[in-house]
């Protein structure tokens, strides 16, 4: 099978829905399948093992990170599109990808599904906040119900995130499919090397967070968490790996407080080398993004033999299960600080959820969701022809009982 992918973000923009692109399309080429994605053009590349049509793009003023790609720009790839022989189109982000790709899906007569990566009624607001938080939703609401049922079917990461599509009155088939782990997230790497070169000590009681420093992922929680940690926790160190549109905040925020040299910024890790030995470098992964539609980087924490501590809200329940690599708190400073604690205090207990953190993860292997998205693939292009399948969602239902 051929897929064409289309997104807005794509490496070297780190995100989860590159994370996404990048874990699937490794797994669909061991399986043997092809796949092409277009995406924008950044100053520096990066060469994955599949085909990638780079776009001209432009800078957002608002988000630097970011590219917005040109719609005509792709709509000249058609040509060379129709020599390919594509099978389905898969669109991975809402923004210019998404009528990209139902314009190159029409153009070339196949049909199309989409990934809902984003929970954009929880999102707008962190931007917008002179704005009336009821009108954004509202807003938010129509635009992801619209796209959704432009499509022929929808791959959602979790089942929350299902549920609210089905409330804002998406009608198409849903197929629940979480990103798995590629292999290489459960590699070890020497814990001392990272310390080194991060001048952190060899006691030092590493807090790990990891992902996009923006305002919906809650990083400014964590800080008064921190700082909620009694006396005795004096070699809790928090650290704060990855880029985005409150890093500037966040730094300026960590050099007022007085636990200012304890909380360490260090930007962006690079994923096959850095990311792995901050993980193993690290004590406890600390999370509370209440905005996540998965949450892939708590099950890429705890590959790595890193116990957990994080609120459980929209898609990372699904991920979370309480004492399986992880504890999971309510979004409250005094408590989230009061179960890292009970970590901080027992060696034993995080050796025991270490542990079970690897058992677990291991049980969201890359190739086994790869082989759902291309039977949700299968059976959407059964119902472009016409044929009879069963429904995405009891097929969905079967595989997860059966991987249980």
């Amino acid at each position: 099978m051929h897929i064409l992918m289309v997104s807005d973000v794509y490496f070297p923009r780190i995100n989860g829905v590159s994370t996404s692109i990048q874990t699937f399309a490794e797994a669909f080429v061991e399986l043997g399948h092809r796949l092409t994605l277009i995406a924008p053009r950044y100053p520096t590349d990066f060469s994955p093992a599949f085909d990638v049509l780079r776009v001209t793009s432009i800078r957002l003023p608002f988000d630097p990170e970011d590219r917005l790609m040109s719609l005509r720009a792709i709509k000249r790839l058609v040509p060379q599109l129709r020599q390919l022989d594509i099978d389905i189109v898969h669109i991975q982000t809402p923004f210019v990808a998404h009528y990209a790709g139902i314009h190159i899906a029409h153009a070339l007569g196949l049909p199309v599904i989409a990934s809902y990566h984003t929970f954009f009624e929880a999102y707008f607001e962190k931007y917008l906040p002179w704005l009336p938080n009821g009108w954004l939703r509202a807003i938010a609401r129509r635009y992801s119900c619209r796209q959704c049922n432009e499509v022929d079917a929808v791959v959602s990461p979790s089942h929350p995130m299902r549920d609210k599509l089905r409330e804002y009155g998406v009608k198409q088939p849903i197929a629940v499919i979480p990103t798995g782990l590629p292999p290489q997230s459960f590699g070890r790497i020497a814990k001392n090397r990272f310390r080194e070169r991060h001048s952190l000590e060899t006691d030092a009681f590493v807090l790990l967070y990891v992902g996009r420093v923006a305002h919906e992922k809650n990083v400014d929680f964590l800080m008064t968490m921190f700082q909620r940690l009694p006396e005795r926790a004096k070699t809790a160190v928090l650290l704060i790996a990855g880029e985005g549109p409150a890093l500037g905040a966040l730094r300026a925020r960590a050099l007022a407080s007085p636990d200012a040299d304890r909380i360490l910024l260090v930007g962006y890790l690079d994923r096959e080398t850095e990311l792995l030995a901050c993980y193993q470098a690290s004590d406890v992964f600390v999370f509370a993004s209440e905005t996540e539609t998965q949450g892939l980087v708590l099950l890429e924490a705890m590959a790595s033999g890193l116990p957990v501590v994080s609120t459980a809200r929209m898609g990372t329940r699904d991920v979370l299960v309480d004492g399986e690599g992880c504890v999971v708190s309510p979004l409250d400073a005094d408590a989230f600080a009061e179960r890292v604690m009970r970590l901080y205090d027992s060696p034993a207990q995080r050796a025991l959820l270490s542990g079970s953190a690897v058992a677990y993860a291991r049980r969201w292997a890359s190739d086994a969701k790869a082989f759902e998205m291309v039977a949700c693939y299968e059976r959407t292009l059964q119902a472009a022809a016409g044929e009879p399948g069963k429904t995405m969602e009891a097929t969905s239902v079967r595989a997860e009982v059966k991987a249980e």
